[in-house]
């Protein structure tokens, strides 16, 4: 029992309490990847590099057939998994910990509550803090996510344009959240990482090999991540118009980068359509068939 509150403490510090997580602050000049030049250029550079790799592997091999990449995949779902973990469990204990040290100034002084300012932070909010920290962590990851719409292109997979683009715009979210102190982004991070540790996790065990790898392939663990992950940002962005426009007086912290994110959300919703539904599941990996989803053994899962 000692070891184990021992063991908890020191989580709660290295993950919510530890100086630079309490003194952070989002600044241009200061911080890694933090500027506009950087993000545009990285988003313009990232797309026109897998649109010429995918246009010069189309004409090298008249054939889809898929490049060998090895170990390369599974080693980076396993890295995935991993900073996807972290991120969810730094942004839970920091989340909680905010709550507990603002917490006595909603008692009578104000008409926020925890739940509301998960969802709606109040005007005015600078990304500073805890949260934010980790919000700089999770958008840093975005880069190294990035690196599965590569995989695609190079394995030569149906929808590889489409999948850039969802990397590339959640490039361009996570950048937004920061910048404009947006709402709601604490439930949206929560959600991705945690869809996101379970749906790499599982690929890096498919693809690994581990035991009772094959008879899991034709499980549909990304697509029900997906359909979660999708399910959660609707009805974020439904308490969030919600309660800017009623429910909480002035407003919501970073409506106008919320509006972007929206519209960013809606095309992210017609990628997976396109992947899912017309041509059944997208696969940027080489992981699980999809048989039992989409009736087609030739398909393979996200």
């Amino acid at each position: 029992m000692a070891s184990a509150a021992a063991a908890a403490a020191a989580a709660s510090f290295w993950l919510a309490e530890h100086p630079a997580i309490v003194g952070f602050r989002w600044s241009p000049t200061h911080l890694w990847f933090s500027t506009w030049a950087f993000l545009l250029g990285f988003l313009a550079s990232y797309v026109a590099l897998c649109l010429v790799l995918d246009a010069f592997l189309a004409a090298a091999l008249r054939r889809r057939k898929p490049l060998p990449l090895g170990p390369v995949p599974a080693a980076h779902a396993l890295l995935m998994a991993a900073v996807s973990a972290v991120i969810f469990a730094g942004t839970l204990l920091s989340a909680a910990a905010e709550i507990r040290d603002t917490r006595w100034s909603w008692r009578g002084r104000s008409r926020t509550t925890p739940f509301r300012w998960l969802l709606c932070f109040p005007p005015g909010t600078r990304s500073s803090g805890r949260v934010f920290f980790w919000s700089y962590a999770y958008y840093l990851s975005r880069y190294l996510h990035a690196a599965r719409g590569v995989f695609a292109v190079l394995r030569r997979r149906r929808g590889a344009s489409a999948r850039v683009f969802a990397h590339a715009a959640s490039v361009a979210m996570a950048f937004l959240w920061l910048e404009f102190s947006q709402s709601f982004q604490v439930l949206a991070i929560l959600a991705s990482t945690l869809a996101h540790a379970v749906a790499f996790g599982f690929r890096f065990w498919v693809g690994a090999g581990l035991p009772a790898a094959r008879a899991a392939r034709g499980a549909p663990v990304a697509l029900a991540c997906q359909l979660a992950l999708l399910g959660c940002n609707l009805a974020c962005h439904v308490g969030v118009v919600w309660m800017h426009f009623g429910a909480v007086g002035g407003g919501c912290s970073g409506i106008g980068a919320w509006v972007f994110n929206t519209l960013l959300n809606g095309a992210l919703l017609w990628v997976f359509l396109h992947c899912y539904g017309k041509r059944g599941v997208c696969d940027d990996d080489g992981g699980a068939t999809a048989a039992r989803v989409t009736g087609s053994s030739n398909n393979k899962e996200l």
